[in-house]
């Protein structure tokens, strides 16, 4: 199989990694299983373009290494090119990885994607917008808002800016109204949360908030109602305890299709797709495409 492998030096843990030393051993472990493996290394800035050059290539799969900002734009590019998607999971979080069950050490995943089968799994838009894991919107964008007007230039750096900026949220988190329409059958309900996330398949049990499972073919749907500070820890306790349905302000939903108006939309709103912070438009379709994207995982016993 040929195969180009573009890594984000500046993602995670590629920034402390000799990347000519990892390159060569990925080509030694490729080529012992017959794969012709090229290897691009390119900053975060050039990312996105050096993944879309390298889908014009003339290959056979794509080979993604970075965070979750690299990884979800890599799915993308993937997806829309029709080539099976790679992942060395060189992040702080590593979401999608994780639901992939790959990995997360990355010498360790090139002997996993060297040997890999090609399975199908799902991928969602938010209006065209293609991500692997979450659409979200109030407390989760205000804490990523948060988290980037901070400097920090580690992966220590930026956990301790993610809980300062979750500890600012605690003491104030945000009331808006959305309309919501599951499947677009055009009925829809008006509520008012502190929180809303969408994810490509339901969450699993599991303190990360990802998905275990990324072929049901339904988006999770989560909303919290209206939540004070001490609401705020009480779901922060349940998601750590991976317990998130339990809690009582959480109403959990699926369907392959939802449809999101906020009719009370502020200036400046913003939404986060895949940790990205987007502005937020006043009607959203999240749209769930099963089995559209191709990935490389390990081969099921």
């Amino acid at each position: 199989m040929r195969i180009k492998a573009v890594l984000n030096k500046d993602g995670g843990t590629f920034r402390t990694t000799d990347m000519q030393a990892y390159c060569a051993r990925a080509d030694e472990i490729f080529s012992a299983a017959g794969h012709s493996l090229s290897c691009a290394v390119v900053s975060g800035k050039e990312i996105t373009d050096a993944l879309k050059q390298a889908a014009d290539e003339d290959i056979e799969a794509l080979i993604a290494g970075g965070g979750d900002g690299t990884i979800s734009a890599a799915a993308g590019i993937a997806w829309k090119a029709g080539l099976p998607l790679g992942v060395v999971p060189a992040g702080t979080m590593n979401l999608f990885a994780r639901s992939l069950k790959l990995p997360l050490d990355i010498w360790q995943v090139l002997d996993t994607l060297a040997g890999a089968e090609v399975r199908a799994v799902d991928i969602a838009t938010a209006n065209g917008h293609p991500y692997v894991h979450q659409f979200s919107a109030g407390m989760h964008a205000r804490m990523v808002r948060l988290r980037n007007k901070m400097d920090f230039a580690s992966r220590i750096g930026k956990m301790r800016a993610s809980t300062s900026a979750a500890l600012s949220v605690m003491l104030n988190p945000p009331r808006f109204d959305v309309s919501f329409d599951l499947n677009g059958d055009g009925r829809s309900e008006t509520r008012e949360v502190s929180a809303i996330s969408i994810s490509n398949n339901p969450i699993g049990s599991n303190p990360l908030f990802y998905a275990d499972d990324l072929t049901s073919g339904k988006l999770g749907i989560y909303l919290a109602a209206p939540l004070d500070t001490v609401g705020v820890a009480g779901l922060a306790i349940d998601i750590l305890r991976g317990r998130l349905e339990d809690n009582e302000a959480v109403t959990a939903a699926t369907a392959p299709l939802v449809k999101l108006h906020f009719p009370k939309l502020r200036h400046g709103a913003a939404c986060v797709i895949d940790g990205e912070l987007l502005r937020m438009p006043r009607d959203v379709e999240i749209r769930l495409h099963p089995g559209a994207l191709k990935v490389l995982v390990a081969p099921q016993s």
